[in-house]
């Protein structure tokens, strides 16, 4: 009997230890990697193929933050082995497999980036909006900052708020920190803003 329990405990224990594994494996397959590794890299072109055979969508692979809410500032960010897996899914899709081109181009990139949808109650509230992180008291700029001109309505319209808007930017891997407690913030030039609080170290 003794012996009998044994065995079912080390059973429990391998169990465990392959869900751990496996927790871990997806934990890493999402993370901020500038550098990532040969395996990093083979894994998301084989969860991209994977996804695509179960009939999931390229953005689910998209780092989201914000509140899930029609009516909430949201957004998400797309890292260089999401960016993998998001072109896999989309090439399986149409019968295809990234060539080496295309995987270079995607590990080459010198930026990430960011897309927000904020809300306002003028059409063309998000013109000149601007976004910034913020990591341990240090401000990090981005290289490229992209808005809609014209928002469009939102959910609740004509009540407030009345439309949303997207901000998109891009920043340089040299200049933040990918593992650092992170806070995205989108000022709107008509005053307010947006922010957004992520631990880059643990994005999954």
């Amino acid at each position: 009997m003794w012996v009998a329990q044994v065995h079912r405990f080390r059973s429990m224990v391998l169990c465990l230890g392959v869900v751990a594994l496996s927790c871990f494996l997806r934990v890493s397959a999402h993370a901020i990697e500038v550098h990532p590794t040969a395996a990093q890299i083979q894994s998301a072109l084989d969860q991209g193929k994977e996804a695509a055979q179960r009939g999931m969508a390229p953005d689910s692979f998209y780092v989201r933050f914000g509140v899930k809410d029609e009516v909430q500032p949201m957004g998400f960010l797309i890292t260089k082995i999401g960016a993998l897996s998001v072109m896999a899914t989309h090439m399986a899709l149409r019968g295809l497999q990234p060539s080496n081109a295309d995987v270079n181009q995607v590990l080459e990139s010198t930026t990430m980036l960011i897309n927000t949808v904020i809300l306002g109650n003028t059409p063309n509230f998000a013109v000149d909006s601007y976004m910034v992180l913020e990591q341990d008291g240090k401000q990090i700029k981005p290289v490229m900052v992209r808005f809609d001109a014209q928002a469009n309505r939102s959910v609740v319209w004509p009540k407030s708020p009345r439309f949303k808007a997207k901000v998109v930017a891009s920043f340089n891997y040299a200049d933040f920190d990918p593992k650092a407690k992170t806070t995205i913030t989108v000022y709107p030039a008509t005053g307010g803003e947006s922010s957004f609080s992520i631990n880059f170290g643990e994005i999954d």
